[in-house]
């Protein structure tokens, strides 16, 4: 249903909730926010178009709400939804809104207080009004703002879907929802796609082709002066053609049932998108005392969120072992999928610098695979372009920081993170925390530095028990006992398959470019790695502290 069901009436209790989530840096960027959506609103109303998905639509005004009650002195954009909606003709019977229910709970509270319930997928499209005289098609109104939108009616009659004469020549008024029709479509699998964009915009349009016509189909969710029965205004609406409403209409007589369907039709083929149910107590108001705010009479409890719109907190660049830079957002938290996620990664160097992204900025994100969050697109901008001291790549790389020069502890850290690892010499009781505490006391420099602490060196870390310190000696002891492959991952060795690391570090150190190349299975990107890798002076240095130190093959 249109955005006015759900513009202003979301409670700020999603995500957004509390004292601690007014963060000072949102007082100067309310007014932006306020300006954003009201070009979106602008977009969608006047010209049919969706710059943002529904659900980060709703968020924004969320957080826009919350902001306000956060900062209510600060001066933003008057808010006005609908101020492009607005049509000039009068529609004869209000449209209300819906109100949304956040989560079951809330659903269940208001159950508790209904008889004769009835739940229907929320059919995601454009909302209308039907006119009917003696049984001919009179009218097809647009929502607009609720009491006046805007002439569909030389649309209407060009589509299929919409019955154009009743069986009977009667006077009616119904209300309903556009929708683009699609095959089989599963809501939990494809998403929203835009559909209700679509249809606005064709809608908008004025003039619609026969296949344009073909793919919009109707569902009548209201006959406002109908039967107080609800099954019985669903029969004779089957009756006069709108069976849509009959199909996809249950009655329901708690929670349980409700959340079953809630379920079925997200993960059910549908011909339609929905964004959730609607749920309708048979009994209601006359028609004439309708108004354009939430009825008593029904609510909307819509679909978990695919996406989260988070406010950019702070960026910060971790450098992996390979030298990689990986920018890492850090967010006011939001909750997506029952998970609270307060932070993400922008991928690469790269795209990140194509994003541009800054603290103060707003951005969409999602799960992969449902378990790891996922940074999609910059929804928003903050004015104020923060500087950020953005790692060189040129600084950074396979053989860069085996020893903690200036800006290499990220790196260092990473490999002695990965030489403790399963993928190295698999210490136990040895991570990156561990490391990380080491080098701190000032008791690591270099890759290698651990190999000659001591019980009484240790004994000087704050926290460190004598079980403790015991633990780690022996399992640094312990490193001595590896064989010389499993040194040699562990230093970093580019890839290359087992059966051609024979030899001990003599050997394959006397091996350039050419004579790796000449090995099976080592391309010429492999063979130059390798060769860089054992020429590198650095490493060699590594290599005669392990002979030194006796351990095997160096």
């Amino acid at each position: 249903m249109m955005r006015l069901l759900v513009a202003g009436l979301l409670s700020v209790s999603m995500g957004f909730a509390g004292a601690e989530d007014c963060p000072e840096p949102a007082r100067s960027q309310l007014h932006t926010l306020a300006e954003q959506i009201a070009l979106w609103d602008d977009s969608y109303h006047r010209l049919g178009q969706s710059p943002v998905s529904d659900e980060l639509y709703d968020q924004a005004r969320q957080r826009l709400a919350h902001w306000r009650q956060c900062f209510p002195q600060a001066a933003a954009v008057p808010d006005n939804p609908l101020a492009s909606a607005r049509g000039n003709l009068s529609h004869p019977i209000v449209h209300t809104g819906l109100e949304k229910r956040l989560d079951e709970q809330a659903v269940a509270t208001w159950l508790g207080t209904r008889q004769n319930v009835w739940i229907q997928p929320k059919v995601d499209g454009v909302a209308v009004t039907l006119v009917y005289r003696q049984g001919a098609l009179h009218q097809l109104i647009s929502r607009g703002d609720g009491r006046l939108g805007q002439d569909w009616t030389a649309s209407a009659r060009k589509i299929p879907g919409i019955v154009q004469r009743l069986p009977e020549p009667i006077d009616l008024i119904l209300q309903g929802e556009l929708y683009w029709r699609l095959d089989g479509h599963v809501q939990s699998a494809h998403g929203g796609l835009n559909a209700r964009s679509k249809v606005a915009g064709l809608m908008n349009r004025h003039r619609l082709s026969d296949t344009e016509a073909a793919g919009i189909g109707l569902f009548v969710w209201a006959w406002p002066e109908g039967p107080q029965a609800f099954s019985e205004r669903l029969a004779s609406l089957a009756r006069w053609g709108f069976s849509d409403s009959q199909r996809y209409s249950q009655p329901i007589q708690g929670i349980a049932e409700a959340a079953h369907w809630r379920t079925y039709w997200y993960n059910q083929p549908l011909p339609f998108a929905t964004d959730g149910v609607v749920l309708h107590q048979a009994q209601r108001a006359p028609a004439d005392r309708w108004q354009v705010g939430s009825p008593y009479w029904a609510v909307a409890w819509k679909y978990p969120a695919t996406k989260a719109l988070a406010w950019v907190r702070d960026v910060h660049f971790k450098i992996g072992r390979t030298g990689r830079i990986t920018p890492l957002l850090e967010l006011e938290p939001v909750r997506l999928d029952d998970r609270r996620i307060s932070r993400v990664s922008a991928g690469s160097l790269k795209r990140w610098q194509a994003l541009d992204i800054r603290p103060g900025d707003q951005v969409s994100i999602s799960l992969a695979g449902q378990v790891i969050p996922r940074l999609d697109d910059v929804i928003l901008r903050n004015r104020t372009r923060v500087q950020l001291p953005v790692p060189n790549p040129r600084d950074f790389h396979a053989l860069s920081c085996w020893q903690l020069d200036p800006g290499c502890e990220e790196q260092l850290l990473a490999r002695l993170t990965w030489l403790s690892g399963n993928q190295g010499l698999a210490l136990p009781h040895i991570g990156r925390e561990t490391w990380n505490v080491l080098i701190q006391a000032g008791l690591i420099a270099g890759l290698l530095d651990w190999l000659t602490l001591d019980a009484a060196e240790l004994a000087n870390i704050d926290g460190f028990g004598a079980r403790s310190r015991e633990r780690l000696l022996d399992s640094l002891h312990s490193a001595r006992q590896r064989p010389f492959a499993q040194w040699l991952k562990a230093l970093g060795i580019p890839p290359a398959a087992r059966n051609n690391l024979q030899g001990n570090w003599q050997t394959l150190v006397a091996k350039d470019t050419q004579d790796w190349l000449a090995t099976d299975g080592i391309g010429p990107g492999r063979a130059a790695q390798l060769s860089a890798f054992f020429r590198d002076p650095q490493v060699q240095a590594l290599a005669e502290t392990l002979r030194v130190a006796g351990i095997d093959g160096f």
